[in-house]
């Protein structure tokens, strides 16, 4: 096993995610007749890798939830398991191991067969979409999470009501958060209020220590990362901040992603947290990206194609499939993808994938 894909004990894993990183939400590489390219799916691993991603979230939203009725579930998290041990990457020596991320969704029976899945392949935790548990009350849902725990440590995962998530208020989040073997969540409702009540869920928890908060709103990117967030717990307020990104915006452009978190990091670190107006106008750039690449205008309906879309005109995908026919490109969304591509250019990694493409394509 290369030392980018060790075993991680749950202490060492916590400070992995505590000490921030990019983790790409990892999609699936299909061919014209939509079957899996295992090809393309192992250079789609090896470029997140030596883009310096500090790990890989597989089986997730981007990855097309429909990989399990297709199932591709066991495949696709072999693949990109396989890749991160074998893969030698850029400049080895560099960074820690990869925080291996497996997407856990359905009913409570389906979602520990997949963590106990996971963590035999070698998964560090579990992705716990809660989106098949619609209409449960709290202590069904908080039930359902702590029995997925037992299998294997747990992000949580706040995923956006338009591609298929609920509502959960900050009495849910606390009650997540006092759960011992959960260690970070993925705030992603696009809703400012919404990821306060996360906020404010975990610091009621007193968990502000042992889970790292990782942005998925992907609307605002630049500001969940420099922004201190603060919530009361016994008449004082306690801050917490963003250690790092869960994205699928980040499932494109990586290396620059993993610039762009790095000057946020140093600008948080330095000068008593001041952040400078150059970096919190990059956010309205990125945003603007995200609007193209997850197609906004259409109410988020070519979010996973748009990714698809980005990676293709880099040559690391062949097309912009999805396992569904009916998901693809909305009308005008190439269009808008043009757009942001000439406007924010510089935000792009064109140069990087063009320079190592035929070594991942090996």
């Amino acid at each position: 096993m290369t030392p980018h894909a060790q075993t991680l004990p749950i202490s060492r894993l916590r400070a992995r995610l505590r000490a921030g990183h990019v983790i790409p939400a990892h999609p699936l590489a299909l061919d014209a007749k939509r079957r899996f390219d295992a090809r393309r799916q192992r250079a789609l691993s090896r470029y997140y890798i030596d883009a310096g991603a500090g790990g890989l979230a597989v089986g997730v939203h981007t990855t097309q939830f429909a990989i399990r009725q297709a199932g591709l579930y066991e495949e696709v998290l072999r693949c990109a398991m396989d890749a991160a041990r074998e893969w030698q990457p850029l400049t080895p020596g560099t960074g820690g191991p990869l925080v291996m991320v497996a997407g856990v969704v359905g009913p409570t029976a389906q979602a520990v067969a997949e963590a106990r899945l996971a963590r035999e392949l070698g998964y560090h935790a579990g992705l716990l979409s809660l989106a098949a548990m619609k209409g449960r009350g709290d202590d069904a849902l908080i039930e359902h999470c702590e029995a997925v725990a037992r299998e294997i440590p747990l992000i949580g995962f706040y995923l956006q009501p338009a591609v298929g998530g609920l509502h959960l208020g900050a009495a849910f989040w606390r009650r997540f958060a006092a759960i011992e073997n959960v260690v970070a969540i993925k705030v992603a409702p696009f809703n400012r209020y919404r990821t306060l009540d996360v906020v404010r869920g975990v610091v009621e928890a007193g968990a502000e220590d042992r889970i790292a908060l990782y942005t998925g709103n992907d609307d605002h990117i630049v500001l969940d990362l420099v922004t201190p967030f603060s919530a009361m717990r016994e008449g004082r307020p306690v801050t917490v901040r963003f250690s790092g990104g869960l994205l699928g915006h980040w499932s494109v452009w990586t290396s620059k992603a993993v610039e762009l978190l790095r000057r946020c990091q140093a600008a948080v670190a330095r000068n008593g947290g001041a952040i400078d107006a150059e970096l919190l106008a990059l956010d309205s750039r990125v945003t603007d990206c995200n609007a193209a690449f997850f197609d906004v205008a259409n109410d988020f309906h070519g979010c996973i194609a748009g990714c698809h879309e980005v990676l293709r005109r880099q040559g690391l995908l062949e097309g912009t499939w999805c396992l569904d026919p009916e998901e693809g490109l909305s009308p005008g969304q190439r269009q808008e993808i043009d757009r942001v591509c000439a406007q924010h250019a510089d935000l792009s990694d064109d140069a990087f994938v063009a320079a190592h493409l035929q070594r991942w394509m090996k």
